[in-house]
């Protein structure tokens, strides 16, 4: 790949996906981390992306939430596999939380099918889920539409989850590092994310392999406040093997390699 091709194809990624970690786009465009280094720094200089720690996000990225349409389909091979590794975590008789995303979405579809289950939520897109669902009994916070993810904010929200108790969360986030934990770019959302937390038991974190190692504004959650990490075969070995010696259990599901993680040849 020549250097304007590969340059072109780091933006694409960093664009359509938001914050990439540089280990992801080397492993993308089929370069060393050192030549994708080089290129982040030019498009930096050209005012293109956000030069970060360990990658690069869209201009302002840190900060930047991508709506809802963008990110429907990014990973959406992931996302499908770890809802079936999740949906293990999930007993008959149980209460859990569930926070806005489309990683979020992708478990409520396969929670459609349980019986006696509870399901607190501010997400729109996982209460749609479950609306048909006889066997589960959906709980909406109060609290304000943040249309891009299309999920409930405020302190409404915030208040509506002080009082409940449930068994698990289940949360994705933007980003996830061994380092400062579970984080995203709104602090509204992060402050609802946050209550969440503070509800359940235990912190179940959805994270496909695009979000490990990339991190974002405002944290959610410390990895010391993580218990499980449901990921994917292709998430960064490192990372993941990091995340497991600061004490979260992890929940690999299994995904073909893509064709693009070939070695170049």
């Amino acid at each position: 790949m020549f250097a304007d091709e590969r340059r072109q194809a780091i933006l694409g990624l960093v664009h359509s996906g938001g914050p990439v970690s540089l280990r992801e786009l080397a492993r993308r465009v089929g370069s060393s981390e050192v030549t994708v280094r080089r290129d982040l720094r030019l498009l930096a200089d050209q005012g293109l992306v956000d030069r970060r720690h360990g990658g690069a996000a869209p201009p302002g990225g840190l900060g930047r939430e991508a709506p809802y349409a963008e990110k429907a389909d990014v990973a959406a091979d992931e996302k499908a596999a770890m809802a079936e590794v999740a949906l293990s975590l999930v007993d008959s008789g149980d209460a859990v939380t569930i926070g806005a995303g489309t990683t979020t979405q992708a478990l409520a579809r396969r929670l459609a099918t349980c019986a006696d289950l509870t399901v607190m939520t501010n997400s729109l897109l996982v209460a749609q889920a479950l609306a048909g669902a006889r066997g589960v009994e959906v709980v909406l916070t109060g609290g304000s539409l943040r249309g891009p993810i299309l999920g409930l904010v405020g302190t409404a929200a915030e208040a509506s989850l002080v009082d409940v108790r449930t068994r698990r969360a289940f949360l994705s986030g933007n980003g996830l590092t061994g380092e400062r934990g579970l984080s995203t770019p709104s602090a509204a959302v992060a402050g609802v994310d946050r209550a969440m937390v503070a509800s359940a038991a235990e912190l179940v974190v959805l994270a496909d392999s695009t979000k490990i190692g990339v991190d974002t504004m405002t944290l959610t959650a410390t990895t010391e406040e993580i218990d499980h990490l449901v990921t994917t075969t292709r998430a960064p070995a490192e990372q993941v093997e990091r995340l497991r010696e600061l004490g979260v259990q992890v929940h690999l599901a299994e995904v073909p390699p893509r064709a693009e993680d070939a070695p170049p040849r």
